[in-house]
């Protein structure tokens, strides 16, 4: 998928692909990628990006997590601000934030063993080899998820997050707040992200 033109000529205008900083960044309406990624999260998206450029090293390329959609559809967004193209990943959720495993979910929270998503953004830390095997630290940015890093929120993959899951159940199954990816999906993520980029995550 591709961004439009409209949101081309608005990051020029912000001067966000030559790098500059200061500018308030601008999104058009019509930059809405085939309808997967809502409009108004996008711009909240470039906001934090402005908002936190003097944390986030790296603005060629952000995450976008859409949690208003159910867990089956591609929600992880990769955007390369540079040329405007997306990739989307399947991502699960927190069993707290979806307590009856409906698919959805209901509620954000930023609580120790909370076992709940965050909403905010967040900055992308190094990789490491944990309980979940290969994963990113990610330090939350926001008063709504500055605990990311004492409850070690991470992106990390998980056997729950795939096709096979949802054509079994219609959903994927949940995480302890993390965001888990398929296992096809971890390198990709982590590879083009990187160390000191930013993950937006909130619902539209």
């Amino acid at each position: 998928m591709v961004l439009s033109r409209r949101f081309f000529i608005n990051l020029a205008i912000a001067g966000v692909a030559s790098g500059s900083a200061g500018t308030k960044l601008a999104l058009g309406r019509t930059a809405a990628i085939d309808g997967q990624i809502d409009p108004s999260l996008l711009q909240r998206a470039l906001d934090a990006l402005n908002r936190h450029r003097g944390s986030i090293v790296h603005q060629d390329v952000m995450g976008v997590v859409d949690f208003s959609l159910p867990s089956r559809a591609p929600r992880f967004h990769l955007v390369n601000v540079a040329n405007g193209t997306v990739q989307s990943h399947l991502v699960a959720h927190g069993r707290g934030s979806d307590p009856s495993h409906t698919g959805w979910l209901e509620r954000f929270s930023n609580e120790p063993r909370s076992n709940a998503t965050s909403a905010g953004a967040y900055r992308t830390g190094s990789l490491y080899v944990g309980a979940h095997g290969r994963s990113m630290r990610l330090e939350g940015l926001d008063p709504t998820n500055s605990n990311a890093l004492s409850r070690a929120i991470v992106v990390h993959s998980a056997w729950y997050v795939n096709q096979e899951m949802i054509g079994h159940t219609g959903m994927l199954g949940r995480s302890q707040g993390c965001f888990a990816v398929a296992d096809s999906s971890l390198s990709d993520i982590t590879m083009r992200l990187g160390e000191g980029r930013l993950i937006y995550a909130d619902k539209a």
